[in-house]
C-alpha cells in the first residue's frame, strides 16, 4: 500500500501543508516539528514525489554513489572511475544522468539518510563502495533500503562490498581475506616470525576479512600470533604512525608490521624511521590497496593491489545496464601482491 503525504501528516500529528514545507525546505518550520515529520516519514518509509517527469517514469535521472571519505584515494579512484561510465547520453529521453557522490564520513546514520533520499529521488542507481559496517541492526536497515530501491526499479550495485542476500543488489565483492593472507605469506616466505598488525577499525568487515587473512597465514605456518601484535586504528597515516610507536612500545622485536592499508603504512613508515630503524633492513613494511603514492614512498611498499578504476567502471557499466550482472549477482575480484623494496629478509 502506498503511503501518501496525508499519512505522515496524520502520524505527525500536523496539517499535509506543514509536512510539504518540511519537505520542500521553502518555508520555516519550528525544529521541534520538522523533527516530528522527518520521523515520520522514516518510519512510514515514505517515498517524495519527485518532478512532474519523473512521476512518469520508474526512476530519474539521478545516479548515487555511497563512499566513506571522498578524500581518500581508495573512494576518490572508485568514484571517479564509476561516474565517467554515467557521463554521456543514457538517462530520459535521451539526456544526461545527473552523478551525486554522498560522502558519509563513515557514519552509519549517514549512510542510511542517503540511501533515504536516494529513494525519495527515484535514484536511476545507486552504488555503494568499500566496507560495510558490521552491526546488525544497521546491517537490516540498509538491507531493507537496498530492497526497497530494487524493488522500485533501481539498479543498486555494491563495490568492494560484501554480498546483500535477498535484496536484489550486484556485487562485486573484493577478495581482502586472499590478498591478506597472500601479504603474510610472503613476509613469512622471507623468515619473519615476528610480525606486527595494524589493523583497521574494528566495525568494518574490510578490516575483519583482511586481519582473517593474515591470521590465517600464520596459522598456515605455525606461527602462535602474540596478543601484542595487533593494534586497531583508523585507515589513515596518523593512525598507522601512532600504532607502530605502541606495537615498537610492546615488542621491540618484530620484525615487520603489516599495516591495513596504504595510508597506515606511511605512518608506519615515518614511525619506524624516527624510532632510528631502518626499512627494510631493520623493519619489513607492507600495506594494502597499491593507492597511486605507494610506488613513490621510499622505499616503494610491498602491498596487495587492487584493482579499484577497473572495479569501479565495471561497477558504473552495470548501474548503467551497458553490462550485464555476475552469473549469481555477485563477483569476486581479486588482488595482486606487488613486492616492492619496503619488503626485505629479517634481520640475523
Amino acid at each position: 500500500m502506498t503511503v501518501t503525504l496525508a499519512d505522515v501528516a496524520a502520524r505527525a500529528q500536523v496539517s499535509p501543508a506543514t509536512v510539504s514545507r518540511v519537505l520542500n525546505g521553502n518555508y520555516p518550520v519550528a525544529a521541534s516539528t520538522r523533527e516530528r515529520v522527518l520521523k515520520a516519514v522514516d518510519e512510514l518509509d515514505y517515498v517524495l514525489n519527485g518532478p512532474a517527469s519523473a512521476l512518469a517514469a520508474a526512476t530519474s535521472d539521478l545516479v548515487g554513489i555511497l563512499v566513506n571519505d571522498i578524500a581518500d584515494p581508495f573512494f576518490g579512484i572508485m568514484a571517479s572511475a564509476i561516474q565517467a561510465e554515467i557521463g554521456g547520453p543514457g538517462g530520459r529521453a535521451g539526456g544526461e544522468r545527473l552523478a551525486v557522490v554522498c560522502n558519509t564520513g563513515g557514519s552509519p546514520e549517514r549512510e542510511l539518510t542517503y540511501l533515504t533520499l536516494l529513494q525519495r529521488q527515484r535514484a536511476a542507481a545507486v552504488v555503494l563502495t568499500g566496507g560495510a559496517v558490521e552491526n546488525e541492526p544497521h546491517a537490516a536497515a540498509v538491507a531493507s533500503k537496498l530492497r526497497k530501491l530494487t524493488e522500485a526499479g533501481t539498479r543498486v550495485v555494491l563495490c568492494g562490498r560484501p554480498p546483500a542476500p535477498d535484496t536484489g543488489a550486484i556485487a562485486l565483492t573484493f577478495d581482502n581475506r586472499g590478498g591478506g593472507q597472500r601479504l603474510t605469506e610472503h613476509l613469512i616466505g622471507l623468515g619473519h616470525r615476528r610480525l606486527g598488525y595494524i589493523a583497521g577499525p574494528e566495525e568494518r568487515t574490510t578490516t575483519r576479512h583482511r586481519l582473517e587473512g593474515h591470521r590465517a597465514a600464520l596459522a598456515a605456518a605455525g606461527i602462535e600470533e602474540d596478543p601484542r601484535w595487533t593494534v586497531w586504528g583508523r585507515y589513515d597515516r596518523q593512525a598507522g604512525y601512532e600504532a607502530t610507536l605502541e606495537l615498537l612500545r610492546r615488542d621491540p622485536s618484530l620484525t615487520a608490521v603489516v599495516a591495513a592499508n596504504d595510508s597506515v603504512a606511511l605512518g608506519a613508515c615515518a614511525a619506524l624511521r624516527e624510532s632510528g630503524l631502518r626499512i627494510p633492513a631493520d623493519v619489513s613494511v607492507a600495506g594494502f590497496d597499491d593507492l597511486p603514492f605507494s610506488v613513490d614512498a621510499v622505499p616503494a611498499l610491498t602491498t596487495v593491489r587492487l584493482p579499484l578504476a577497473e572495479a569501479g567502471a565495471r561497477a558504473g557499466r552495470i548501474a548503467m545496464g551497458r553490462e550485464e550482472p555476475p552469473p549469481g549477482g555477485i563477483a569476486t575480484v581479486r588482488g595482486e601482491l606487488m613486492v616492492r623494496g619496503s619488503s626485505g629478509v629479517p634481520r640475523g
